[in-house]
């Protein structure tokens, strides 16, 4: 059985660009926090610190260089599969694009190999040098990818000419409506994504032997980091929501499962949103507590999903995919600060946490990766059918590629990403059960 052509290219796209986005989050967010382990063992002359460094600096350069293999199937398929997108919007892509790959290049790669490899070469001041300078690179490339998708989901400062993009006004272009939210909500995620991964990775450490200071110690600083992060999302997802609501009603109808302008604007907890029958099943939900969420026309009435007929975004990917978000962000909330206010008075050490609280950290460590990974998939089918908001539906784009060779491309893809993230994974923890390979010191020659 062969799927149709533009179901298959976006499970494709999808999977490819989450791909990216897990390991474009745990670079970003593990190169500012080594700088942070950088400038505390520099200030404090604590090995601890170096000790974290050393570690995190190699899952550091996994990422990164999984991060560099992600992004050439997702510039790949914007060619094979949506092979009109590019004359559409290439004036806007195009630029933002090619600074996001300069930014790789001159501003990463020309200190990667320095901070990898050159610690024991250079001065520590030239090495904490190169280590700002990745990690400034590493949020500048980002920067420029999640300006282009924030621009698709509001466009701004462009006009279509005979139904392509002519740019106007590039700071309209860049600092659109949803740039903003998108950068600060994508930021804390990769921040959450990474301290929930350093808590789980020394959890799982701590029911198998004593922990040493660099552990502790990056335990620390993850739980501090996890405490923050998980608050200030809080009120920017509220403020997302408004925004969704009022550029994209119809991805605000899906999220809330709003079939029908005479429906009571329920918050609905749980529940599944069945297309045939228009109706969600199984609901549990709160009376009217949605309609702050919703949009509305000029006349002020609810925007229901019936008001998109042949053009509702998929409703129950939507539903879910936010609920998915919320519920485990919820779970976070509570691990965290609970961990927080059990070893406040113990110097924040995980060894003095029971086994059954080590287990449930343990447990929780890639709980950052599933959010950040719902809130893309959010994000890429709350905008179906468009790929420019209101504007460029993907059907008008797709390419005139077959659907079973997008089915078998789709399988390679799955596959392979999956041979990659348990390769992954499995690194992770033997780096975790047998530490990291000392670092030789070079004897200067003599004068």
């Amino acid at each position: 059985m062969i799927l149709p052509p533009l179901l298959l290219g976006r499970v494709q796209f999808t999977v490819c660009l989450g791909f990216l986005a897990f390991f474009m989050a745990l670079a970003l967010a593990l190169s500012w926090l080594l700088l942070f382990f950088k400038l505390k063992a520099r200030a404090s002359g604590n090995a601890g610190w170096t000790a974290a460094y050393r570690f995190w600096v190699r899952i550091f350069a996994l990422a990164f260089v999984l991060t560099l293999a992600a992004a050439v199937p997702v510039l790949v398929q914007v060619g094979t599969i949506w092979s009109g997108l590019m004359d559409r919007i290439g004036n806007v892509a195009g630029p933002l694009l090619g600074f996001a790959v300069l930014s790789v290049f001159a501003l990463k790669s020309c200190f990667l190999g320095v901070m990898l490899f050159g610690q024991r070469r250079v001065p520590e001041a030239v090495h904490t040098l190169s280590v700002f300078m990745v990690a400034l690179g590493q949020l500048v490339a980002v920067f420029w990818v999640l300006a282009l998708v924030s621009w698709m989901q509001t466009p701004d400062g462009a006009v279509a000419v005979d139904g392509r993009y002519q740019v106007f006004d590039w700071m309209a272009v860049l600092i659109n409506p949803s740039l903003k939210l998108t950068l600060g909500i994508n930021v804390l995620l990769a921040a959450l994504t990474v301290a929930f991964m350093i808590m789980g990775i020394t959890a799982w450490q701590a029911l198998r032997r004593p922990l040493d200071d660099g552990e502790r110690l990056g335990f620390r600083v993850a739980l501090v980091v996890a405490c923050l992060a998980i608050v200030a999302l809080a009120p920017a997802g509220l403020k997302a929501a408004n925004m969704i609501a009022h550029y994209q009603p119809a991805k605000a109808a899906a999220a809330a499962g709003f079939w029908n302008e005479g429906d009571s604007p329920d918050l609905l907890l749980f529940g599944w949103p069945d297309a045939e029958s228009g109706s969600n099943l199984g609901s549990v939900a709160i009376p009217g507590a949605a309609e702050r969420w919703l949009g509305r026309n000029v006349n002020g009435k609810l925007l229901a999903l019936e008001n998109y007929s042949g053009m509702q975004p998929p409703v129950a990917l939507t539903f879910w995919s936010l609920r998915v978000m919320v519920y485990m962000c919820a779970l976070m909330f509570v691990a965290a600060w609970a961990t927080l206010l059990r070893l406040r008075t113990r110097g924040l050490d995980p060894a003095l946490l029971s086994r059954g609280w080590l287990r449930a950290l343990s447990a929780l460590t890639f709980s950052g990766g599933l959010v950040l990974l719902s809130g893309w998939v959010l994000t890429l089918a709350g905008l179906q059918p468009y790929v420019v908001n209101g504007a460029v539906t993907q059907t008008e784009v797709l390419s005139a590629a077959t659907g079973r060779g997008l089915m078998y491309g789709t399988l390679g893809y799955v596959l392979l990403y999956g041979l990659l993230l348990w390769a992954f994974v499995s690194m992770l923890f033997h780096a975790a059960r047998y530490g990291v390979v000392p670092i030789r010191k070079f004897a200067r020659a003599a004068a």
